[in-house]
């Protein structure tokens, strides 16, 4: 039954995928391929779902080993994008979010998977967890809106738009997304951070250090990208660049720390 959900978890991951990519070649109705890209996630999702369940849920807490956090920031991305597609155009942030999905889907789904890390339920350390995750995969897309922003400019400036005018929005409008989503990782980054602060014991500790000093680091990042937005009017390049930095300190910060204790040291 596991290997059964697994496999139809990763297998409408990749169709969604594949539509999205039909719609970028222009073998297809860009806009019917994206909206069937979106619609295919769905089952993608709820299947994923399951799977999270399996693999995370135990008596003792959640397992947010580094497999199963990755997975289960795969699956919020897209539940967000899945719901932000209602009043946003951002079916293209699947090209980057569908295969992220799949692939932690399908890596934490394997058996024989090393690594545990119980977080119990039921204190006020649940609000520095989730606050956590969610501004992992809300600055997660809004690094996916970066890279395809990347992209989006560099084939303008190569003259070489093709369908990728059809595909997305005006310059203006992905930075403006860009922009609301580092607004919302931030506010919820910054709540992470409190509440680590106020509840995590030791948050200093050798297990802990490095993600700690990382994550602040990102923190200021994020908050200079922001104000730069504000006062001086940043953009392009610049905003693309910032965003990179700041979310690669927080990967690096939190599952870099979490591969080298789980896999390596084998805490």
């Amino acid at each position: 039954m596991h290997a059964t959900v697994l496999i139809l978890t990763v297998g409408f991951y990749a169709a969604a995928l594949t539509a999205l990519i039909l719609s970028v070649r222009g073998a297809s109705s860009a806009g019917h391929a994206q909206r069937l890209g979106i619609i295919l996630a769905v089952p993608a999702a709820i299947l994923h779902t399951a799977l999270l369940w399996q693999h995370s849920w135990t008596a003792d807490g959640l397992n947010l080993s580094v497999l199963n956090a990755a997975s289960l920031t795969g699956w919020l991305m897209t539940l967000m994008l899945v719901l932000a597609v209602i009043r946003h155009p951002v079916h293209s942030l699947g090209l980057i979010v569908f295969p992220f999905a799949g692939l932690t889907a399908l890596a934490a789904g394997l058996p024989g998977v090393p690594g545990q890390s119980l977080v119990p339920l039921g204190s006020a350390v649940d609000i520095h967890v989730i606050s956590s995750v969610l501004a992992y995969a809300v600055l997660g897309l809004a690094t996916a809106q970066a890279l395809l922003l990347s992209w989006q400019e560099s084939r303008l400036k190569q003259r070489q738009a093709g369908s990728v005018i059809g595909l997305l929005p005006p310059l203006q409008s992905m930075e403006s997304l860009l922009f609301q989503m580092l607004a919302t990782g931030f506010l919820l980054l910054t709540v992470a951070l409190v509440t680590g602060w106020l509840f995590v014991d030791n948050l200093f500790a050798q297990d802990l250090g490095h993600k700690t000093v990382l994550s602040m680091v990102a923190w200021v990042v994020f908050a200079a990208l922001l104000i730069g937005r504000q006062r001086a009017g940043w953009r392009g390049r610049m905003a693309i660049r910032w965003t990179l930095v700041g979310f690669s300190l927080l990967a690096v910060g939190y599952f870099g720390s979490k591969i080298v204790l789980e896999v390596i040291l084998g805490r």
